[in-house]
């Protein structure tokens, strides 16, 4: 049997282990090894699996994952969280949509701290839900707000995403961190319009709020104060060059740690579940990490990569028409796949084509990154979608997918919006210290 033939055997028999319902690692893993088995022999897939579990696991750029986790869920703990939406329902609330557009901004603003989309979508919707259903907001609205808003976690710096893109494709996290950021409030905003165009043809799905005094609106801003000095510690520090991602995230992990401490929000039961969840979503992270390094030169030595490079390029549709026909794969993938295991599945094949057409990596991560939040919120799988079920478990999951539909037209707007204007995601970068 050809290695082709073995590579194409291969990916069958991973789908079939994912239908199994095998976590994403293990089926990475077990396919990479019996494929590499298969074209090298047994002694180079036991000397695979062991060269990448240990060069995973002893990776220093990685431990960005266990601190930045554990700086949200110190932030989560601590209440800042909730000190972020009061800030915005103060200044946003008593406008046609304001609790909506609070809840956006406070994911916005959580996803600086936590670069997770499910913690995003878990902790505001628990502290947002609440509230707009006691002002009588539409269950779509409030619920596509969580969802859509909870997607901000995973391109907001630091993200997850950006993470494992950068080790998967040896770039720069730092400038993928900094990357994110325009495209991040580009899409924070266009969240907000959507907000606006839905309460607009539907007044009565989110109606106005109190007006708050400049008073109160003050004192809220003052105690979310804390958060936005630890973003620009943290983020700042990585942009002027004056820490790396790593040292970034041990500060802000600290600074969280000493505000919780501060507040007193940190009894001993609370700080057991934060280690706790700190690493599970590690150990979670690196499985995949390790997987995806075991199926990746699987996927090399099966030729798939190169045939494929080979029949894109030389389709005579141009470098725009193959980016478009790779982002319209994509789409489609996140109907059905979750985002971490597209993103693994498809670099070792996709990104050799982006090279070839000239395409700049850090670009390319952020409209990825972008395409894998549109998988959080699209049906059937939408990941997000089901965590804010989790938390309103009496809405019908019918009306949460209706909800999410303004948000992802909005993703697709920034989408098209960065492939026609790629310096707003490589401005900041280029500048960098």
């Amino acid at each position: 049997m050809t290695p082709e033939w073995i590579g194409f055997a291969g990916l069958v028999g991973f789908f079939v282990l994912l239908v199994c319902r095998v976590p994403i690692a293990m089926a990475m893993m077990i396919t990479g090894f019996v494929g590499i088995a298969a074209i090298n022999g047994f002694p180079a897939a036991c000397a695979t699996l062991s060269a990448e579990t240990f060069e995973i696991a002893s990776l220093i750029q990685l431990s960005v994952i266990p601190l930045f986790v554990l700086m949200g869920n110190l932030a989560g703990l601590s209440g800042m969280s909730r000190d972020l939406y009061s800030a915005a329902y103060a200044w946003a609330g008593h406008r046609r949509g304001g609790l909506a557009a609070a809840t956006i901004i406070g994911c916005a603003g959580f996803a600086a701290l936590s670069g997770s989309s499910f913690a995003s979508a878990v902790t505001m919707g628990r502290v947002a839900l609440p509230e707009m259903r006691r002002f009588g907001y539409d269950d779509s609205l409030a619920t596509g707000s969580v969802a859509a808003g909870g997607t901000l976690g995973f391109l907001i710096p630091p993200s997850s995403g950006f993470v494992i893109y950068a080790i998967l494709t040896e770039q720069s996290i730092g400038k993928l961190f900094i990357a994110g950021i325009f495209p991040g409030l580009l899409l924070t905003a266009l969240f907000l319009l959507a907000i606006s165009v839905v309460t607009y043809l539907k007044p009565d799905a989110g109606p106005a709020g109190p007006r708050a005094p400049y008073r109160e609106r003050w004192r809220t801003l003052r105690r979310a104060s804390m958060f936005i000095l630890i973003v620009l510690v943290s983020i700042g520090g990585i942009y002027g060059g004056v820490m790396t991602p790593v040292e970034a995230s041990g500060i802000g992990a600290f600074l969280t740690l000493i505000v919780a401490l501060a507040r007193r929000s940190l009894n001993r039961e609370g700080f057991r579940l934060v280690i706790l969840h700190t690493l599970r979503t590690t150990a979670l992270t690196f499985m995949i990490l390790i997987g995806a390094h075991v199926f990746i030169p699987f996927m090399a030595l099966s030729e798939i990569p190169g045939n494929l490079l080979g029949f894109l390029t030389g389709l005579d549709v141009g470098a725009l028409g193959i980016l478009l026909m790779i982002l319209a794969m994509y789409i489609l993938l996140g109907t059905f796949l979750e985002g971490i295991a597209m993103l693994v599945l498809t670099l070792p094949v996709v990104f050799p084509v982006v090279m070839a057409m000239g395409y700049s990596p850090i670009w390319f991560g952020v409209i990825v990154v972008i395409v894998l939040e549109m998988g959080l919120i699209s049906p059937p799988v939408g990941v997000n979608v089901f965590v804010v079920k989790g938390v309103a478990p009496d809405v019908p999951l019918e009306k949460i997918f209706h909800g999410i539909w303004p948000f992802w037209l909005a993703m697709l707007a920034c989408l098209l919006i960065l492939v026609a204007f790629p310096q707003i995601a490589l401005y900041l970068p280029n500048t960098m210290f």
